[in-house]
Formats: C-alpha cells, sequence, structure tokens
C-alpha cells in the first residue's frame, strides 16, 4: 500500500514466542500460529527518528510487519494476538506467494489508562498481486499522531466526512456494519415469514434501516483513496416538462412544470 523511506527499515525476525509471552494464547490460538503463518518480519518503524516527526496524542511510533502466510487463511484472532502483545499501533502486510492484502487495526490508549491499548476496529483489504499492485508515498503529516490517522483512513472503505475525526470516522464504520447484519437478519425472516402483516411490518422495519445505513453511508464524503468502490446512489436532477394523465388539467392561462429525477451511480476511489 505505501512506500517506506529507507530510514524506517527495520527487517528483524519477530519470533513467535515473543507473541505468546506477552499475549499469553490459548492452545488452539497458538496451534493456529503454527499452522497459518510462515514467519512474522518486523519490517519498518515510524518514529520521530526514523520520520523526524513529533509524537502525539500516545502515538510514539508506528510499526510495519510482513507475515508470511502458509496460505491465504488468516483468521482474525491471529493479528488480533499480535496487536496485543505489541504496545504500538501496527501495520500488516500478509504475503502468501505472489500476493498481498494489508490489514490495521485502530488502535489507541485508553481513556481511563494511557498504559492500555484499546482496539476498536480492525479493517482487512482484498489480496494483490505484487506485479499489478502500486505503491503510494506516506501522507504529509504534520506529527505520528496526524500520520496514524491518515494511515488508518485508507484502510477504511467507507469514505470520510469533512471535519470527521477519526475515532467518529470508525465509528460510523462499525455502526453501518451493526446495520447491515441487522438487515440481514430482518431479510432472513421475513423470506421465512407466512403472515401477511407481520410481512407488511418486517418490510417497514427492513426499509427504516435501510435509509439509516443510507444517511451513515450518504453525503457529505470525500473522495476514496483506495479501490473503486460504489457509493449510495444520488439524485441528478433534470428539467423536462411532464403532464402526468392522473393529474387534473390547469385552468385556462396557467401551466404546471414537474420536475424530473433520474438516479445515477456516482463513483468514488478507494487501496
Amino acid at each position: 500500500m505505501f512506500f517506506y523511506p529507507p530510514q524506517t527499515l527495520f527487517n528483524r525476525v519477530l519470533p513467535k514466542s515473543k507473541i505468546y509471552a506477552h499475549a499469553k494464547p490459548g492452545r488452539a490460538v497458538k496451534e493456529l500460529f503454527v499452522s497459518r503463518i510462515g514467519e512474522i518480519v518486523w519490517k519498518h518503524k515510524l518514529s520521530p527518528e526514523t520520520l523526524k516527526l513529533p509524537a502525539r496524542r500516545g502515538i510514539t511510533e508506528i510499526q510495519v510487519f510482513e507475515i508470511a502466510l502458509k496460505s491465504e487463511e488468516c483468521e482474525a484472532v491471529l493479528l488480533r494476538t499480535i496487536d496485543k502483545a505489541i504496545p504500538f499501533p501496527i501495520l500488516f502486510q500478509l504475503t502468501h506467494a505472489d500476493r498481498i492484502r494489508f490489514a490495521a487495526s485502530f488502535k489507541r490508549p485508553s481513556d481511563a489508562d494511557a498504559s492500555q491499548w484499546v482496539i476498536e476496529a480492525s479493517f482487512l483489504s482484498e489480496w494483490f498481486h505484487h506485479s499489478s499492485f502500486i505503491l503510494h508515498p506516506l501522507p504529509v503529516a504534520l506529527d505520528l499522531a496526524a500520520l496514524y490517522d491518515q494511515l488508518i483512513r485508507r484502510h477504511i472503505s467507507l469514505a470520510s466526512r469533512l471535519g470527521e475525526s477519526i475515532r467518529d470516522h470508525v465509528a460510523r464504520h462499525l455502526s453501518i456494519e451493526a446495520k447491515q447484519r441487522e438487515a440481514q437478519q430482518l431479510e432472513s425472516r421475513l423470506a421465512k415469514e407466512k403472515q401477511f402483516n407481520r410481512k407488511v411490518e418486517l418490510n417497514a422495519q427492513l426499509r427504516a434501516l435501510r435509509q439509516q445505513i443510507l444517511d451513515l453511508d450518504g453525503e457529505r464524503t470525500r473522495p476514496r483513496v483506495q479501490s473503486p468502490a460504489p457509493s449510495p446512489e444520488t439524485c441528478v436532477d433534470e428539467s423536462p416538462e411532464l403532464s402526468p394523465p392522473s393529474r387534473p388539467p390547469c385552468r385556462e392561462g396557467a401551466t404546471r412544470n414537474t420536475r424530473g429525477r433520474v438516479c445515477s451511480p456516482n463513483q468514488e476511489s478507494h487501496p
């Protein structure tokens, strides 16, 4: 996803035993580490020393880990366990054969105890071929916290709104995901329901829920900076004069103009 400056290169193998010692995973998770992960390399260290950016909001370093997978399978608990073991924000580069994908969690110091870290949400990209993927320069930022905010936003498929904080952006993304799951459950219940009155009620709930999702993923957004993804439909006004046959004719000397609305999908860009 990003081209990291040469001075940030760390390039040291991180033994799985170090992860076990700090995160203390159970036997099942350890077995997943063995079966899924070949090698973990601490690839880059983004810090005040390597980037000449000051620390801020508890973000003193940002780590980049490259993980060689034995297959394309990588359960979320594996990355969560690594995040739990390392008290810094981490960007993951997952590789298998000639393919790569990217992952990151929005990770911040706890409001109650700055020595503890809170993982609020995790994000995972699609797989890309090494030969076709383009690396981008790091975003311009005045400090490590601002840089981290921008790096995390690049992993979120939902476009941010103008002036929206990273915490609000992540919270809106999580709210949409929760409502989408709720909508799927309603659709399933609706498909199984036999009673007409109950179907009407479920349909009303589903329409309201879909509108809430559209409101959360609606306008006031900036263009996505990663791979292209369709946004909700936006309406473009046209002005043909229409005379619906269902309406009574106009009185003599009067005119009636009805504005038509034609919806067309609006494309935004995303990694």
